[in-house]
């Protein structure tokens, strides 16, 4: 974040042209002094050069006899340049607040570096520095001031200018840390260090003549909290960063923090508030965008290192999962490097665990950033929707925040979405003209909305989503099933009450979620009962087939069963696990190195399903297939039987929508007495049936049932014989 300038057009003109003046005035007593120096130097090239040199028109262009003889007879090493002593160090008289004292400062820069910036510096200002500069170099083509020519200037004696060699070097404060660099003559292929061209940095030139900086900005965050009491993380975070913070500055030092946290847990709202804490303005880069290759990696970091300093900012770098691993050792070890020199403060942020070595010499302290709890979140919805001028019932509120485990950036952005979902017009007005743009109240429907769309994306390749549809009054069950469904779908909606407010959860370490077994025949409503369950809880539902997670190479089912487990934690979703028997069959008498591998994979899916948090059901066909280790570890187990007469009987009835057109003669008492399969064979013969209605252009008739009848009989491998009833009558 630049230096920014308030106001706008005359105004804004006005407070820049003043900074760049205060600027210059600082300079002023460094650009007089070389001045001096340089009428000195310009002596003492004339005495050097000889009196015909003013009379040649080509002098600097090509080297005469007289030069040669006076080359062989110059004493070795002695500057030629130097008249009067006094005038040095340049920076004699620079007052203390000036923008270059500052950086010497900030960058560890001792007098004689900062005299290398000012003689650089000066045809940045001045382009008459240029002609001079090419004069005492004896070359109208070097503009610019080489090594040779500073050392001529500012050193006193041979030894003088042989150990200043030394302010050059790359681990040298000014090339370290990219304050300047060293540009060799184009006609040369490998020109000597005193050859080379001295030139500044952009962003330095244009902090010391008070312009700001040439380039875009690291991205800045204007959300800054006023202190560490607003921030909606947890009491042992907070006290952490309050200890380092204050340990920093009482040792005289710039904090090292790494932040580790899930992604949107409110990282950059923790930066903000420690730079605030620190009064520094903040710079933000993200690791994920920053160049993979060393050379441009290592270029990008001094640059944005640089930046921050001089503007004083405290240093923030997201995203560096990368760097941890092995493939980003290398990007980590000159990270680190560059921070155990840099003098400002330093932030890292990252969801993966990071233990930096004690020696390190960056000193980062790692403060983890632990998902909210359902009070912090409660907060944190609160907040937001007080912001938002909203006022929704207590009740509503506390729904949210204790079915979805939304990140402080979720929350903030579900209740944004919320509203401006709340603003779209429902319908015309009468007469058929446009609607007027009219704010409508939002409601607990809209935010319930807006929080489930915040993680679709995290499980969409590792799952297939399953919108929900089906309501309670769709699914036909037993009456002991039906009302344990509902029992079920309570202790989802009220987990934040027992969990949370009751205190619940600090006597489980683990097993805080929901986990729910259907067993029953294919067909028998499983599947409706997870899509209930989820659209009663305003959740995604996300069905995952076991038999693609299961995979026959060693250590491939562990990991695409964190993927899922670790997406499902962010995602607030169902996770419907279809075809369990796949991996949760009983475990199996240890023969061979397949029998134990496979018993590792049901153990890990136990640790997996105790740590996770949120609902997750799994449906079998045959319940006595599960190993009893894995059903002690259901909260519920609902058990779908196969429907009787009766039951069938509803579910006929209750399958046609209203707008169906449904003959006379449809008999769902006969259907029900005589068509003996599951709801969802029965689903599939009306479906069929009205198919073929709708090709013959007719009403839905018991003669249409019973040919789609037949054919789903046939699907299934039975013979059935659809003349066992007649149409329009009592079974034969």
């Amino acid at each position: 974040m630049s230096e920014g300038i308030a106001g706008q057009g005359p105004a804004r003109e006005e407070i820049g042209r003043q900074r760049v003046e205060q600027a210059l005035a600082g300079l002023l007593p460094a650009l007089q002094r070389l001045d001096r120096l340089l009428e000195g130097a310009v002596r003492s090239a004339r005495l050097a050069y000889g009196a015909e040199a003013a009379a040649d028109p080509y002098r600097g262009l090509h080297i005469a006899p007289g030069d040669v003889e006076r080359l062989l007879s110059r004493p070795f090493g002695v500057p030629l340049l130097r008249e009067d002593a006094a005038v040095l160090p340049l920076v004699d008289g620079v007052a203390d607040d000036s923008r270059l004292r500052r950086v010497g400062r900030l960058f560890g820069l001792s007098s004689f570096e900062l005299d290398l910036i000012v003689v650089a510096l000066a045809p940045d200002l001045d382009l008459r520095y240029e002609r001079l500069y090419a004069y005492l170099q004896d070359d109208v083509t070097r503009r610019r001031p080489s090594v040779d020519l500073i050392l001529n200037l500012l050193c006193t004696s041979p030894a003088d200018k042989l150990a200043r060699r030394a302010h050059f070097a790359p681990t040298a404060p000014l090339r370290w840390h990219g304050l300047v660099s060293l540009v060799g003559d184009a006609q040369q292929l490998q020109p000597p260090l005193l050859a080379q061209f001295f030139k500044l940095d952009e962003q330095l030139v244009a902090h010391l003549i008070g312009s700001g900086f040439p380039d875009v900005q690291p991205e800045g965050i204007d959300e800054c909290p006023a202190s560490f009491d607003m921030l909606p993380i947890a009491g042992n975070a907070r006290r952490n960063l309050r200890l380092i913070v204050a340990e920093a500055r009482q040792a005289g030092r710039s904090p090292r923090i790494y932040l580790q946290g899930r992604r949107g847990i409110g990282k950059r709202r923790v930066v903000a508030a420690v730079a605030a804490e620190l009064g520094t303005r903040l710079h933000i880069a993200d690791g994920a965008s920053l160049p993979a290759d060393l050379a441009e990696w290592e270029t990008t970091v001094v640059g944005l290192l640089r930046a921050a300093l001089l503007d004083e900012a405290t240093f923030y770098l997201a995203g560096v999962d990368r760097l941890l691993g092995s493939e980003g050792f290398r990007q980590r070890e000159i990270l680190l490097d560059r921070l155990a020199t840099h003098r400002g403060p330093a932030i890292l942020g990252g969801s993966l665990a990071w233990n930096p070595s004690p020696e390190s010499a960056a000193g980062f302290e790692v403060v983890e950033l632990p998902s909210l709890d359902d009070a912090q979140r409660l907060a944190c919805f609160k907040a937001e929707f007080a912001v938002a001028g909203i006022t929704l019932p207590e009740a509503d509120v506390e729904a949210l925040a204790g079915r979805f485990r939304l990140t402080p950036e979720q929350i903030a952005t579900t209740v944004k979405t919320g509203v401006r979902q709340s603003r779209r017009c429902s319908g015309p007005p009468p007469g058929g003209q446009d609607p007027p743009v009219m704010p409508g109240e939002p409601s607990a429907v809209d935010f319930f909305a807006s929080a489930r769309a915040q993680s679709r994306q995290l499980l969409a390749d590792l799952a297939r989503e399953i919108s929900p549809r089906y309501r309670w009054e769709d699914i036909v069950l037993p009456e002991d099933q039906f009302a344990h469904l509902r029992e079920i779908c309570a202790q989802a909606k009220n987990r934040h009450v027992v969990y949370g407010r009751w205190g619940f959860a600090s006597k489980l370490a683990r097993g805080k979620g929901l986990n729910v077994l259907f067993s029953g025949p294919p067909g028998t409503g499983k599947t409706m009962a997870a899509d209930v369950l989820a659209n009663d809880l305003y959740l995604s539902l996300y069905q995952i087939d076991l038999s693609q997670v299961v995979s026959k190479y060693i250590g491939e089912t562990e990991k695409n069963l964190e993927r899922i487990f670790a997406a499902a934690e962010s995602a607030n979703a169902i996770l419907f696990f279809d075809e369990a028997d796949a991996l949760f069959g009983k475990r199996s008498e240890v023969k061979d190195a397949h029998d134990r591998y496979a018993n590792i994979e049901v153990g890990y899916l136990l640790q997996k399903m105790e740590e996770y948090e949120g609902v997750a059901i799994l449906a079998t066909n045959l319940r006595s297939h599960l190993d009893e280790a894995f059903v002690r570890r259901m909260q519920a187990i609902v058990e779908f039987p196969f429907p009787d007469e009766a039951h069938r009987r509803r579910i006929w009835e209750s399958l046609f929508p209203a707008k169906a057109p449904l003959a006379d003669d449809v008999d769902f008492a006969a259907l029900a007495r005589e068509v003996k399969l599951a709801g969802g064979n029965i689903r599939n013969i009306g479906l069929a049936a009205s198919f073929f209605a709708a090709e013959e252009g007719r009403s839905i008739t018991m003669v249409h049932l019973l040919h789609a009848a037949r054919r789903e009989h046939q699907k299934l491998g039975r013979t059935w014989n659809e003349t066992l009833i007649r149409p329009g009558g009592p079974a034969s």
